[in-house]
């Protein structure tokens, strides 16, 4: 009965391993091939035990379930890895009877993988936490099952700093274990609210990260620099809730840097920065533009407008394309609700409605201060647009210088064309901007004008340079001359506005350029006629006739000296010939 009855345990044991692990095979292999730090067996009492902790959780996280934020695979992750541990190690907890608690001890520390084992019970814990983080938004309950599991997570962290206290254990593991011990206790103190205690456990854990990216090569300290960068912000929070308000300002610098916000920090930094901005918005009571002061009374504008100047200079100090694509669209995204605020207000005063209804009769005069406050808006939109496509247009300018130098078949290459169409929008724009109620003064109109004259220029550069690819020589020419001529014009009406002109591009260099493509120009245009010339020249026509009915006229045609020249045309076709008469006699039949 017993032969019998062991077949069907094996058969359950591999059912539940399938079952379990997912990718049974590779998880083992790496729970028989732990990552070692020290480089030396980890098998034989003695020798130095190291473990890479930071690369190891970095690395699971990344393949289970973190990237998309599911918690919850990465704890079952976590789970089924300590089983499989248990097994591999024979360090089981009792039987399927009864239960036997077993810790890891320095004494039978003689394979890295024990302390792998107490890693992955922290992580399971950890992992538990942030789970029921994410599920308190909506059940306030689980608040205090998270703070219990993170006081898990930490207990079995300190387990693992007093294990590599050992002197089996090599120098950068005890180092990076007492950082991911103050790691966990940061957060733990950070969910309590505990600032103080929660600050000093993240500066020693950001110290620790520190000396060790200083003390191996660029590629090993990427990973400790990227979880330095993880933990500045969270310093900074802790800073600003002790008593330090100039965080706040590096608060939201670090978040406009990023385009965004990431981490279990988001919901807290956008709170607190709403707030703030809030509570300043409370004392603004009016606003300045173009010699003009505009009370404004609305909320949402009063935040808008606080927080136009951090967008502004975030954008202006982001390097990358994608992240300042981002923050425009993120500014241009408040400012459309900014606006969408004033025109529900706009609908609500009668002298607003009846001054606009003036203003499209076409008479003029003073607007309102909600009127002007609308403009003022419409003017940040629109400029903020021309700045994003302009911003876009240097990069496709970019890309076209480099075009040459590189070429990609997999990737669509730049044309001109694309900067036309993005020099369209920008034209379109300031267009707008003269259309604005409560603008019509003559230096608006004068520096609308010279910037309108600015971008045509470069509108006509660019459909040039999409007719000299087809080799349209003179419809290019003519277009370069029309780019001087708006180039001259706005050097001439310039003047004294010439400081309010200083972010357009530079005409100057737009000149040099047009006429040194002007003369290139010339030259392939020559070229190609005399190319022209060549092909249509009346000894090099090839013509279907046969050598018999052109000798009269010399031909270069080199096919007449091999085995298919075209000498007569064969067969010959069919002409009329007199035939013989045909005579019929009646006499024989009669």
């Amino acid at each position: 009965r017993q032969s019998a009855n062991r077949p069907r345990v094996r058969r359950k044991m591999a059912v539940d391993g399938s079952l379990t692990g997912g990718s049974g095979m590779d998880e083992n292999k790496e729970n028989e091939r732990p990552v070692v730090g020290g480089g030396t067996k980890s098998g034989v009492l003695g020798d130095s035990l190291g473990l890479e902790i930071l690369q190891i959780i970095k690395e699971s996280q990344q393949q289970h379930g973190l990237r998309h934020g599911d918690f919850q695979r990465y704890r079952g992750y976590c789970s089924r890895r300590l089983r499989r541990l248990r097994k591999t190690l024979n360090f089981k907890m009792g039987n399927r009877h009864k239960f036997t608690g077993r810790k890891v001890t320095v004494e039978i520390l003689s394979d890295n993988r024990y302390l792998l084992l107490v890693l992955m019970d922290a992580e399971r814990a950890w992992s538990y936490a942030m789970q029921l983080k994410q599920e308190a938004n909506t059940e306030p309950r689980k608040r205090f099952h998270l703070l219990s599991r993170l006081r898990k997570a930490v207990k079995h962290a300190e387990e693992l700093g007093w294990l590599c206290e050992s002197d089996r254990v090599d120098a950068k593991t005890k180092l990076e274990a007492q950082a991911y011990m103050a790691y966990l206790t940061g957060m733990l103190h950070f969910e309590q609210q505990q600032w103080k205690e929660a600050m000093e456990s993240f500066n020693k854990c950001k110290t620790i990260y520190e000396k060790l990216a200083n003390a191996f090569t660029e590629e090993q300290a990427v990973l400790y620099n990227q979880r330095v960068e993880e933990i500045s912000p969270n310093i900074r929070y802790c800073a600003y809730n002790i008593g330090d308000q100039s965080a706040i300002n590096e608060l939201m610098q670090m978040r406009l840097r990023s385009g965004g916000t990431e981490g279990f920090l988001a919901e807290k930094l956008e709170s607190l920065i709403t707030q703030t901005r809030a509570k300043k918005a409370a004392t603004m009571s009016e606003v300045e533009w173009r010699g003009r002061a505009v009370p404004v009374k609305i909320d949402k504008v009063r935040i808008f407008l606080l927080g136009l100047a951090d967008n502004e200079a975030a954008i202006a100090q982001t390097e990358n394309e994608e992240t300042k694509e981002h923050l425009f669209e993120s500014l241009l995204s408040e400012c459309r609700d900014a606006i969408q605020a004033v025109r529900e207000e706009l609908k609500l005063d009668p002298v607003s409605m009846k001054q606009r209804d003036h203003l499209v009769e076409g008479e003029q005069g003073k607007v309102s201060n909600l009127q002007y406050l609308h403009s003022y808006l419409t003017y940040i939109k629109l400029s903020t647009a021309i700045k994003r496509n302009e911003s876009m247009a240097k990069a496709l300018q970019k890309a076209l210088l480099q075009q040459h130098q590189s070429m990609d078949d997999g990737k669509r290459t730049p044309r001109p064309q694309d900067l036309i169409r993005l020099y369209d929008i920008i034209l379109q724009n300031l267009a707008e901007l003269l259309q604005l109620p409560g603008l019509e003064e003559d230096n608006f109109q004068k520096e609308t004008g010279l910037k309108t004259l600015v971008y045509k220029a470069y509108r006509c550069f660019f459909i040039a340079q999409s007719y000299v690819l087809v080799k349209k020589w003179s419809e290019a020419l003519v277009l370069y001359d029309r780019v001087l001529k708006y180039a001259s014009d706005m050097q001439t009406e310039a003047g004294a506005t010439t400081k309010s002109l200083k972010d357009l591009p530079d005409v100057q260099e737009l000149i040099t350029q047009v006429n040194a493509e002007k003369y290139s120009l010339q030259a392939a245009a020559i070229l190609d006629a005399d190319s022209t010339n060549e092909t249509e020249s009346p000894s090099q026509v090839k013509d279907s006739k046969p050598l018999s009915e052109c000798l009269e006229i010399f031909c270069m045609d080199s096919s007449l000296v091999t085995k298919q020249a075209n000498l007569v045309h064969f067969p010959p076709d069919f002409q009329p010939i007199p035939c013989k008469p045909l005579f019929l006699t009646w006499l024989s039949t009669m």
